[in-house]
């Protein structure tokens, strides 16, 4: 009977949902840390396709040092040959701030975006590494009611951060477009980056919800234990009272006082 037990607790564990939720919620956290990586690697490394990823690009013909187009990543200021990113040496939380950027006077928004976009970079990392955090803790989702709920509280802070940054970029490079359509130049936001910020915002937070989700319905499964192996099985108790409980005591004394004549 134990084996039948552990065999019937089983196949009744594997019908709840934690498992199928745990599992979609690592897909989506693999697809945010995919998506941020990009986003990172745009301006760092000049391959196909991330000298495709920018934040802006706009027009910096005539601005000091500046060339005739700019893009701007994580890294630095790039020029642009042939439709791809021509990018200069590598320099972390790199500021949108054409007036430093390009050593010119004409105003841009002053040093408005200067703050923004150098937190961005921090946030980024914090962010992607709690991702990276739920991504492993994930795993073990897979079997634990607890970790689904520990994943979930590590998924959220990952998606805080995540969302500070793609609020700061959406702020300062929106902002930065418009200050270049003031001046008769013209400017646009990189689809790509702005695309995977958001994306990666989405799927982390659904991923929160889900192992959320898994681990709360986990808990509302109803057990009980058998008096024989302690194993926990759902559904209703099984009763213990013997089939002579349920027979009339007036009905019981009769017949053994018929017996005993």
């Amino acid at each position: 009977m134990p084996t039948a037990n552990l065999v019937l607790e089983s196949s009744i564990n594997a019908m709840t949902p934690r498992p199928a939720l745990a599992f979609v919620s690592l897909i989506l956290i693999a697809g945010a840390i995919l998506l941020m990586f990009l986003t990172l690697l745009g301006g760092a490394v000049d391959k196909n396709p991330t000298n495709k990823f920018y934040f802006l690009q706009a027009d910096t013909s005539g601005l000091g040092n500046a060339a005739a187009q700019s893009r701007w990543t994580f890294w630095n200021a790039c020029s642009v040959i042939n439709g791809r990113n021509a990018c200069p040496k590598v320099h972390p939380a790199y500021p949108f701030d054409p007036n430093r950027n390009f050593d010119t006077s004409m105003s841009f928004g002053g040093n408005k975006y200067y703050l923004e976009t150098r937190f961005m970079f921090a946030f980024m990392l914090i962010g992607l590494f709690f991702a990276v955090c739920a991504l492993f803790l994930g795993l073990i989702a897979l079997v634990s009611r607890i970790v689904s709920f520990l994943s979930s509280a590590t998924c959220s802070v990952a998606l805080f951060f995540q969302t500070i940054t793609t609020a700061l970029m959406t702020a300062a490079y929106v902002q930065g477009r418009n200050a270049f359509h003031s001046a008769g130049r013209s400017a646009s936001l990189g689809r790509y980056n702005f695309g995977f910020m958001w994306a990666a915002v989405a799927c982390l937070f659904l991923a929160t919800v889900m192992f959320c989700v898994g681990g709360v319905t986990s808990g509302k499964d109803k057990t009980y234990t058998t008096r024989t192996g302690g194993r926990r099985f759902f559904g209703r108790k099984k009763s213990t009272r013997s089939r002579g409980s349920f027979i009339d005591p007036e009905r019981q004394r009769r017949m053994e006082k018929e017996d005993s004549d």
